[in-house]
């Protein structure tokens, strides 16, 4: 698995799909101020690393999980990747919104799902782990059995995997935020003087000011 986290954080960091800017840190929409930006959707414009994300999926879901009844995406980044997955194991597919649609059925779940059923959850990106488990949760509303979630890549803070025990679902990424520094660190991407900025907003991303 660290051979592949490193090899899936090299393609990311190819494409822009991640950017490191520790002089320069975003601002996130909760209002944090962050070293780092992550949009996976970036890898669904190049077809092979569109195929490679959709097959590591379907080989971490055969091989954790086993059997399941359906495949669900986290509305709005992870339903193509979710569907493209679903097509793969010849499952069914829904997707979760972040909330209910204010028209028509007012659905939260688009797709059909029966009460028992066991599914995998679909995620891009984890970071405190909130929006992740909101569509756990609706699942879990709807009798569906969450046997776990993947996602391409999250940032490892202590409160999304707090939330990820407490909620007891088991999380598989195919990379994450140690990963991305070192091969950013090996690739030149980052100097070395840049870890200990990142590695502090890695602990306390709520309070982390760039300064």
């Amino acid at each position: 698995m660290k051979a592949l986290e490193r090899l899936f954080a090299e393609k990311l960091l190819k494409v822009k799909a991640i950017k490191i800017q520790p002089a320069n840190p975003f601002t996130w929409a909760s209002g944090w101020k962050s070293p780092i930006y992550t949009d996976n959707r970036k890898t669904l414009s190049y077809p092979a690393l569109r195929d490679f994300v959709k097959l590591e999926f379907c080989r971490v879901i055969l091989e954790k999980f086993g059997e399941v009844d359906a495949i669900a995406g986290v509305a709005t980044g992870a339903i193509a990747q979710g569907a493209m997955v679903a097509d793969e194991l010849n499952l069914p597919f829904v997707y979760v919104r972040s909330s209910p649609k204010d028209h028509g059925l007012e659905n939260l779940i688009e797709g059909e799902l029966r009460p028992g059923m066991k599914v995998v959850v679909v995620e891009d990106l984890v970071s405190t782990g909130g929006s992740s488990l909101k569509a756990v949760q609706a699942l879990r509303n709807n009798g569906c059995e969450v046997v776990g979630m993947v996602a391409s890549f999250t940032y490892g803070f202590d409160v999304a995997a707090e939330a990820f025990k407490n909620a007891k679902v088991e999380l598989v990424t195919l990379t994450n935020y140690n990963a991305v520094l070192d091969a950013a660190l090996k690739t030149d991407y980052i100097d070395a003087a840049d870890i200990p900025v990142l590695q502090a907003w890695r602990e306390d991303p709520s309070h982390w000011t760039g300064k």
